[in-house]
C-alpha cells in the first residue's frame, strides 16, 4: 500500500504539470498514456504485435486530432476503425479474426477518450483528481465497512466503499468549484463502472492485474480503468 501512495504522490504532480503547460502537454501526456494503455489491454486480450501496433496508433491519431484538428476526432475514429479491421481481413485469419476484430474496436472506442483531455483543460484535471481521490477512499471504506459486493466481477469491492469514494469525489469537485451534474455522474457512475469493465476483460483473461510493472499497483491501466468511462460518461452528458 505505502508503493501505492507513492506512485499517487509522483503521478498527480506530473500530470498536473501537463495540464499547466496546457494543450502540448496535456497532448503529450494522452499520447504516452495512450500507447502503455494500448500495450496493457492488447496483453489482456492476446492480440498480436501487429493488432497492437495498428491499435496504439489508430488511439495516438484520434488524440493528436483532438489538438491539431478539433472537431473531426469522430473521423480520426472512424478512420482508426477501418485500420483496425484491416489487419484480421488482410491476414486472412477465419480462426480469431472476428475477435481480434472485436478486441480492436473496444480498444479504440475505450481508449480513444483520452482524446478529451486537452480540449477539456482544467476541467478533466478536476476529473482526474476526483476519481483518483474517490479510488483511494472506496479501497479503504469498502475494507473498513465490508457489507453487500459491489458485482460478482469485482467480489472485493464493496457498496459501502463504491458510496463513500463518491462521495468524496463530490467533495473533491466542489472543494475545486467543478461540480456539475454531469461532472457528478461520472464520477459517482462513469467511475465505478470503469473499474468493473476492467474487472470483466481481467476475468476474461484469468489475470488479476493488466500488467506487472507498476509494484505494488498492476499497471497503467488499472490505474486509469475509472478515469476512462468518467471522461466518457463527462463527454455524453456535455
Amino acid at each position: 500500500m505505502l508503493v501505492r501512495w507513492c506512485y499517487w504522490a509522483v503521478g498527480i504532480p506530473l500530470v498536473t504539470g501537463a495540464f499547466w503547460w496546457g494543450s502540448p502537454g496535456v497532448t503529450a501526456l494522452a499520447l504516452v498514456v495512450g500507447v502503455v494503455a494500448t500495450a496493457e489491454f492488447g496483453g489482456l486480450m492476446g492480440l498480436s504485435r501487429p493488432d497492437r501496433a495498428v491499435l496504439a496508433t489508430a488511439v495516438s491519431g484520434v488524440v493528436l486530432t483532438s489538438w491539431l484538428a478539433p472537431g473531426h476526432e469522430v473521423r480520426a475514429v472512424a478512420v482508426g476503425a477501418l485500420a483496425v479491421a484491416a489487419v484480421p481481413l488482410l491476414s486472412g485469419d477465419a480462426t480469431h479474426g472476428l475477435r481480434r476484430l472485436g478486441a480492436g474496436l473496444l480498444g479504440l472506442v475505450w481508449l480513444s477518450v483520452l482524446a478529451a483531455l486537452a480540449p477539456l483543460g482544467a476541467t478533466a484535471l478536476a476529473l482526474f483528481i476526483a476519481v483518483s481521490v474517490g479510488d483511494i477512499v472506496a479501497y479503504f471504506a469498502g475494507r473498513r465497512l465490508g457489507g453487500p459486493r459491489l458485482s460478482p466481477l469485482s467480489p472485493a469491492k464493496r457498496w459501502s466503499g463504491t458510496l463513500c469514494g463518491a462521495a468524496a469525489a463530490l467533495g473533491v469537485l466542489t472543494a475545486l468549484s467543478a461540480l456539475s451534474l454531469p461532472m457528478a455522474v461520472a464520477v459517482a457512475v462513469g467511475a465505478p463502472a470503469g473499474d468493473l469493465l476492467e474487472s470483466m476483460i481481467k476475468r476474461g483473461a484469468q489475470v488479476k492485474d493488466s500488467a506487472r510493472w507498476l509494484a505494488g499497483s498492476g499497471g497503467l491501466l488499472d490505474r486509469i480503468d475509472s478515469l476512462l468511462l468518467a471522461l466518457a460518461v463527462l463527454l455524453l452528458l456535455r
